[in-house]
């Protein structure tokens, strides 16, 4: 995907560098969850369209540019119909305009992997998180849990284990990434949960929901 188009859909800093913002996706791309992969559901629906396509490779833009010359030499189209005026001019312009350079051998694993397995198009995951949801913060993701985040949830949970129900003292709290952090789950109070010391190591990374 060119860089143009990273910038226009990240919420990134302008003042960036074009090596910072192609950093800034590996890195979501690499710790986003895509929901569709685990949960079988896309909560972005035909969404999906109005987010950039992985971009076209060398050799299928050459295909398509012989195609258009071959309809504009044969004046018809692909499947025997005429080619009408409009189109003669569109195609015309097409080719002209044609630079085979602007085009990349081959796209990027990272472009491939985060491509919409029904659409085509880049997930939206991976570039806005939760703008579409309930808010437009960015999501935490890491392992690290900021100390308000932690007072919340040991209050909601009321100091017990939310996996065998044991009441903890201060020092035995411990807080536990119900979708884990290794499989995209985020760090925010929603995702976190309290858990004794037995019960947070046997659960590992195993979704327990």
């Amino acid at each position: 995907m060119s860089i143009n188009a990273l910038r226009h859909f990240l919420p990134v800093d302008p003042k960036l560098s074009d090596d910072e913002v192609i950093a800034e996706w590996k890195k979501r791309t690499q710790s986003v969850c895509k929901p569709c992969w685990e949960l079988k559901y896309c909560p972005y629906g035909p969404l999906v369209e109005e987010f950039p396509l992985p971009p076209v490779v060398r050799n299928q833009a050459l295909e398509h540019n012989e195609y258009l010359k071959k309809c504009l030499q044969d004046n018809v189209l692909g499947d025997g119909s005429p080619l009408d005026e409009e189109r003669r001019l569109n195609f015309q312009e097409m080719v002209g305009a044609f630079k085979e350079e602007d085009y990349p051998e081959s796209i990027s694993s990272v472009d491939e992997e985060s491509s919409c397995t029904i659409f085509g198009h880049l997930c939206p995951v991976f570039f806005v998180n939760e703008p579409f949801t309930e808010t437009a913060e960015m999501r935490r993701i890491g392992r690290y849990i900021p100390f308000n985040i932690k007072i919340r949830v040991a209050r909601r949970d009321n100091y017990t284990c939310q996996i065998c129900g044991k009441h903890l003292r201060d020092d035995e709290l411990e807080f536990d990434h119900i979708i884990p952090v290794s499989r995209g789950g985020s760090t925010e109070e929603h995702n976190i949960r309290l858990a004794c010391f037995d019960c947070n190591r046997s659960k590992s990374a195993n979704v327990d929901i």
